[in-house]
This record gives structure tokens, sequence and C-alpha cells, in this order.
């Protein structure tokens, strides 16, 4: 297949280019380089340094004639989205109506959407299924479920195939380098250090935490699979954020204490995702918990 991963020098972007190369897929990447980083460019792929709100992007959709869309371009940092509401709309709403009028205008067949636990807010009844109420408590949260609403729109206009994905917290191997930043990151940055890491709240916050390596066998899984569905991908497991840090603790063997600060504007207090839609559709299952993920990311620090 002919596929465009837009964000594809990014922490989840270059790990799904990685792997469809390695299943002899034709892939260009589209990527401003905001958050990603040439680091992670796989050789084999074609690469555009370019904002997916750029009109430009015609001209690769019109040469390159896609038959798949990963877009993994995003403003994803929801603190900032609080901050400066009008950046996130841009990037992650008319970033992606971008992308959907190239791929109305060439006839692209499919797109695959990240979307995020964000969208969900604070829900009493875990764990958290699609069916749930959405009430987001950021900017970035809102921006993704709009997104998500033009995505099954266009569809319904235009015949356009999709699958969202609503992540759990993903972490894993390449995330932070240029901003894609999640607590186990910062949690890692700092024993890496050895210095003391900062949790904001009582640490008792649950967040469900899935590997990389699952994240990127589900988006491939909707090469096949997947038509006009929205999916959560995660462990379906509830970490609190003191429990990671211990389990983050031991695979350092370390030593370090934490401190605590006010909770965060914006911040979810639980939330974890039922995944058995997913198991059932992608025919996907989550091969890594929490303490074989670390361990494998420790292997290669």
């Amino acid at each position: 297949m002919n596929v465009l991963v837009t964000g594809g020098c990014g922490f989840i972007g270059s790990h799904i280019v990685d792997r469809l190369i390695e299943q002899n897929h034709n892939v260009t990447i589209i990527d401003n380089l905001s958050t990603g980083t040439l680091d992670y460019l796989n050789s084999n792929a074609g690469f555009y340094k370019l904002d997916i709100r750029d009109s430009s992007i015609s001209n690769i959709f019109k040469e390159k004639k896609f038959d798949v869309v990963f877009h993994k371009a995003a403003q994803i940092d929801a603190a900032k989205s609080i901050k400066d509401a009008y950046f996130d709309a841009d990037v992650n709403i008319m970033g992606t109506i971008n992308i959907l009028e190239n791929m109305k205008r060439f006839n692209v067949k499919k797109i695959v959407f990240p979307s995020s636990a964000a969208i969900y807010g604070n829900i009493e009844n875990l764990p958290i299924k699609e069916t749930s109420t959405t009430s987001p408590l950021s900017f970035y949260g809102l921006s993704k479920l709009a997104a998500e609403n033009y995505i099954i729109t266009y569809a319904k206009l235009f015949g356009l195939d999709y699958t969202i994905l609503r992540y759990a917290n993903v972490y894993g191997l390449r995330q932070g380098a240029k901003g894609e930043c999640g607590v186990v990151k910062i949690f890692w940055d700092k024993l890496l250090k050895e210095q003391q890491p900062t949790i904001f709240g009582d640490g008792l916050q649950t967040r469900d935490f899935i590997y990389i390596e699952d994240v990127v066998s589900a988006n491939i899984a909707t090469l096949s699979k997947g038509s006009k569905s929205i999916l959560n991908i995660s462990t379906q497991v509830p970490v609190t954020i003191n429990k990671l840090f211990n389990e983050m603790k031991s695979t350092f063997n370390s030593s370090l204490s934490v401190s605590y600060a006010n909770e965060r504007v914006g911040d979810i207090k639980e939330s974890y995702l039922c995944n058995e839609k997913a198991l059932h559709i992608l025919n996907w299952r989550p091969k890594y918990s929490l303490l074989k993920g670390l361990q494998h990311m420790y292997s290669f620090s």
C-alpha cells in the first residue's frame, strides 16, 4: 500500500513507520519537526518537512496516490491547550480538515486517527467504554473530540473510511525527545539523573498505561480491520501514579523519594479504558504489562 504518516518523525508515528516499512508498504512522512526529530526518520520512507495546515500538501497527495493515511501529527499537550486554545484548535481541527479535504479530493480510501482518553473527562463508571459520555477537561480533549466528529461526518458525506483509536497513556522508547512527554518519560528522566520527581496531587489518581509496541500493533491491524470503528486502545488496568513511580523506582533499583505538589487544572482523577471492542474487532490484545514495558525500556537505556 501507499501510506502517508503525518507526524512520522514523532514518538508514536516513527514506530508505526518502522513497522509499515518492515511489512513492505510504501511510506511517506509529513512532519514539521516541531516535536518530531530526524533522529527517528526511517531512511526508507519519503519525507517532507511540512505543516499539516499547509495548502501545498495537495501536491504530495496528487503525486503519491495514497491508499491510507495514519494522521498522527497533532498538538498533544493538555496544559498548552489551556494556555493557547487557538493554536490547539488550529493544529488539531484545521490541520485534520486539511488532511480530510485532500483525502476527498484525491480519493484516499481510509484515515486512521489517534484520539485520546482526554475526550472522556472524569467518568464515574469505570472502565470507560467507547459509548461513555464525553466531557473533556481541556481544549486538547475538546479538539480531539471535534476532529473525531469531522472524520465521521466526512465519512458520511463523502464515503471515506476510518478507524479512530482512543489511546490510553502511551509510553515507551523515543518518547519526549522534543515535547511528546508523559509522566513515564518525566519520571524516567528524573531517575536517570538521580533527581527527585514531583507528583501533582496525592498520587492516587489512576491511569491506564499502554506500551508503544502494543499501540503500534493496534494501528497496523487497522489496515485490514476496524472499518468505521471507534476503539479504545488500552490495557484495561488502572494504575495509580504512586504505584507507577514505585514500579519505576524498582526497575531502576533506585532509593529516590518523590515530592508532591498541587493538583493541576484539567487533570483527570481516574481513568482506565475498556478494550474489549478492540480485542474483538481488531483481533488485537496488549502483550506488555506495565512492568514488562518498563523493563523493555530499561534494557535499551
